[in-house]
């Protein structure tokens, strides 16, 4: 199976904790993938940083193709709506990491068994049907720490400055994000201002989340 295309599927991936068979990082995880729809929007230029805030590029509509509907959405609202500032989308709408669970449901990459604790809280678990795949996107994030830094990919090295940003300790521990401090501030300008947002976001939103 394919990896995901777009860095909102990557992140929900590695969010999924392969040891405790679950979703991680469940409080912060709308923070993180809209973080990460904001970085797929920058990177492929169909927004740009304008003044500390995102604003629509103009004719760059082929560049579009193959979002993932999150990303998609967003950039509808930054071409429609009011100015903000990049932590303000990053926190801005609810339900986010729902939409991206429901995209990866239906391209076939994550089961989604759904129930009723007591038979009143909807609860959802969360299964790999092919574990190869998290393994592939873990992979990425080891070769962008340990390979020569002219050949990392820009992806691989805005994927690293997101799982930093939040925390994400499914993918990286804060062991290993201290011992390559260096190198992963050296790959954090792949993704912009976002990073930086989406630290502020989880601080502000009282830490660093649980698991899920």
């Amino acid at each position: 199976m394919d990896q995901p295309v777009t860095l909102p599927e990557k992140l929900y991936l590695l969010a999924y904790d392969p040891r405790r068979e679950r979703i991680t990082a469940t409080i912060k995880l709308d923070l993180v993938v809209r973080a990460a729809a904001l970085t797929e929007l920058l990177r492929r230029g169909l927004i740009r940083d304008d003044g500390r805030h995102p604003a629509a590029v103009d004719g760059v509509g082929g560049a579009a193709d193959g979002l993932d509907p999150l990303s998609a959405s967003l950039l509808e609202q930054i071409r429609q709506g009011r100015r903000r500032s990049w932590k303000s989308w990053i926190g801005r709408q609810a339900w986010s990491a729902r939409v991206v669970r429901d995209g990866l449901r239906a391209a076939g990459r994550i089961r989604v068994e759904e129930h009723r604790v007591l038979g009143l809280f909807p609860v959802a678990r969360v299964t790999l049907p092919e574990p190869r795949l998290r393994k592939a996107l873990a992979a990425s994030v080891t070769s962008a720490l340990s390979g020569p830094l002219s050949r990392v990919d820009p992806a691989d090295a805005a994927l690293v400055a997101l799982v930093d940003a939040a925390r994400l300790g499914s993918a990286l521990t804060w062991r290993q994000r201290r011992e390559f401090r260096t190198r992963i501030d050296k790959l954090a300008p792949a993704a912009g201002p976002v990073p930086r947002a989406l630290r502020r976001a989880v601080n502000a939103q009282g830490g660093d989340g649980g698991a899920g």
